[in-house]
């Protein structure tokens, strides 16, 4: 087995998803034909989505998607992503894809701060975990009922689409530094890259403390000045056109895992 890192990659939108939104918009209050309202609001798309924004009218909105493609993450993080209903997935099989040569896995900051000597147990132990599933495999044992051996950190691939209202719901709670490392990780990737591509829709997307209150009441991290700055950062990231791979490096140099927990303490 061998440790796995996050990838992630836009892999198609909505084309011009700021103008879907508004002409959905328009159309509401209009009696022109389609074709002709697309030509009116497509000057000024980015303006009407700031204004339906700022009146909370999501519902137009919803006509913009985003597909995201997703390695490197564990099954840990999956079981998470899935709560998000309003989405669809299309999740690498256990039961048809059988890895006895060894799944890749994910190695928790937590246990990467104590120490090499900490990492090299926990990799010890991922390939003994290793081990018990291709004895199995080795024994005629099908990998549907092999995989029950497998354990939360082993690596899933998967392809995600979420339209543009659910995004906004999605990095509200999961780019918090309350949420869990993994997919607050995976949140600001993915914030970063739709933000890119629809600066209007997504411009005060994220977590609630980096545009106005915090919303975590009681068990707020006390974070909110630096939400912002980490916001703005990249935010003057997206402007630049930066490819996904440098957006996702961005993320991972600062958003950090446990040493954040740590420092919150």
């Amino acid at each position: 087995m061998k440790e796995a890192a996050l990838k992630v990659r836009l892999l198609c939108f909505t084309p011009t998803p700021e103008t879907a939104a508004a002409l959905g918009a328009r159309l509401c209050y209009s009696d022109s034909g389609i074709e002709d309202l697309k030509e009116q609001v497509a000057p000024k798309a980015g303006a009407m989505v700031d204004r339906l924004m700022g009146y909370g009218h999501l519902s137009p909105i919803e006509h913009a998607s985003f597909t995201f493609g997703v390695e490197g993450v564990s099954r840990a993080l999956l079981a998470q992503l899935t709560r998000h209903r309003i989405a669809s997935f299309s999740v690498q099989s256990q039961r048809y894809v059988a890895k006895p040569e060894g799944s890749p896995y994910i190695l928790p900051p937590s246990i990467a701060a104590k120490g090499a000597g900490a990492v090299e147990e926990y990799h010890r132990q991922m390939e003994a975990i290793n081990g018990f599933y291709a004895y199995w495999l080795g024994e005629g044992i099908p990998a549907e009922d092999a995989r029950f051996l497998l354990p939360n950190a082993a690596e899933t691939r998967l392809i995600l689409t979420m339209n543009a209202r659910e995004l906004l719901h999605f990095f509200s709670l999961r780019c918090c530094e309350r949420a869990q490392w993994e997919i607050r990780r995976l949140a600001w990737v993915m914030l970063g890259l739709a933000r890119r591509e629809a600066p209007s829709l997504f411009a005060h997307a994220g977590t609630a403390c980096a545009h106005g209150a915090c919303t975590e009441g009681k068990m707020s991290c006390g974070g909110a000045a630096k939400m912002r700055v980490l916001d703005e950062a990249l935010t003057a990231l997206c402007h630049t056109g930066a490819d996904d791979e440098t957006i996702q490096r961005w993320v991972l140099a600062n958003i950090g895992g446990y040493e954040n927990k740590k420092e919150q303490e």
